[in-house]
């Protein structure tokens, strides 16, 4: 059985991707409440809670065939400041591979690495965290390549992230290797890093071969639920407010809606938006293409999404339940959540998509780990 080693770990839904054939060796986080819920799914006996940088090779037992990373996002992503790989939050990736680089002076480096994070990761500083990364990766003797995987492959969510997958091993197996990229998972954004990263970078990139998942079934509808817990629907007056903040766009878009002859689920999320007659001003921007916008923590109330039910010209609005958001993220009901609203959307809005994950685990981690991969070979 594979082993690994989850940091930041939340709630482990990087570890409910993997699934049973893996076994966790150490899981770490520092947030108290997030790994409270963690223990309570997954128990206690190998988690950490403390803050990476007080970590040393000492305190990770074993050596695990993967080392998995989702690391702050906040200081790279469109929400956040931008500050880079420089700045406090997303600056703990230093802290992690601090602990990469004393396992591999003990010859205990694990065969695999992941780096998940925010598409934004690969133009931060104008690219020049995303080449931070590569270098590390590379001066630890590994290989590296990124792909972005977007949740709504698998589920009703728009959430496409970067996983930056590095194998460090005598020989790759070649069967993973698609030697050019590809338009599902090499995005443009990838593109443009690749050409512009130093030559002695892009000599120890791979672009890894993934296969494309069956076409989703799941669509917002079928997740919603029918009597919703730790939510209440809207008072009329609420629901009509934020059709009042709506565009012109949006509005037509609930009138489309509006005449469907049947009820349409939506979702809303307030954003802050210019005028065109200048100034700026909070809008309600709806969408009705049966998916989700992206989970985010709540640190406001314009960062939780709304639901929108429209049923001819009668409408309903309420906040994503807890239980929707955690579906939302491929997670099964006998997950269990914290009780607090708060504390059960932010374990999904932080989380990683689980089919996404356990979609890489099956046809390149899986294989790079030595198992046989879904109707292959055993891995070299």
């Amino acid at each position: 059985m594979p082993t690994f080693y989850e940091f930041f770990a939340g709630g482990g839904m990087a570890r409910a991707g993997l699934g049973p054939g893996w076994e966790c060796l150490l899981a770490n986080d520092l947030d108290a409440k997030k790994a409270a819920c963690y223990a309570t799914n997954w128990g206690a006996e190998r988690l950490s809670v403390c803050d990476v940088a007080s970590l040393t090779a000492a305190d990770l037992p074993g050596t695990a065939d993967l080392a998995w990373a989702s690391f702050p996002c906040q200081d790279l992503s469109l929400a956040g400041s931008y500050g880079g790989l420089a700045r406090a939050r997303s600056g703990t990736f230093w802290e992690f591979w601090r602990l990469v680089r004393e396992l591999r002076q003990h010859d205990r480096a694990p065969r695999t690495v992941v780096l998940e994070n925010v598409c934004g990761a690969l133009t931060s500083h104008g690219g020049r965290d995303f080449q931070a990364i590569c270098g590390a990766l590379v001066e630890e003797g590994y290989r590296f390549g990124p792909l972005v995987i977007d949740a709504a492959r698998f589920l009703p969510q728009s959430r496409p992230r970067l996983f930056i997958v590095a194998f460090r091993g005598s020989e790759l197996p070649q069967a993973l290797d698609a030697g050019a990229p590809t338009a599902a998972w090499h995005t443009p954004r990838i593109l443009a890093a690749h050409s512009a990263l130093e030559t002695r970078l892009r000599q120890r990139w791979v672009w890894w071969r993934l296969p494309e998942p069956p076409r989703r079934g799941l669509s917002l509808a079928d997740l919603i639920e029918a009597a919703p817990g730790g939510v209440e629907w809207n008072r009329g007056a609420e629901t009509a407010r934020l059709i009042r903040m709506m565009s012109g766009e949006n509005r037509r878009k609930l009138r489309a809606a509006a005449r469907v002859g049947r009820p349409v689920v939506g979702t809303i999320y307030k954003r802050t938006r210019a005028l065109a007659t200048g100034g700026r001003a909070q809008r309600a921007e709806v969408r009705f293409d049966g998916i989700a916008g992206c989970l985010r923590t709540p640190t406001g109330g314009s960062s939780r999404q709304t639901v929108l039910i429209v049923n001819g010209y009668s409408a309903r609005s309420r906040l994503l339940s807890p239980r929707e958001a955690a579906r939302l993220m491929g997670l099964p009901d006998t997950y269990r959540l914290p009780a607090n609203y708060n504390e059960a959307y932010h374990i999904a809005g932080d989380g990683v998509a689980v089919p996404a994950v356990r979609h890489l685990a099956e046809h390149l981690l899986e294989p790079l780990a030595g198992r046989r991969a879904a109707g292959g070979t055993e891995a070299a």
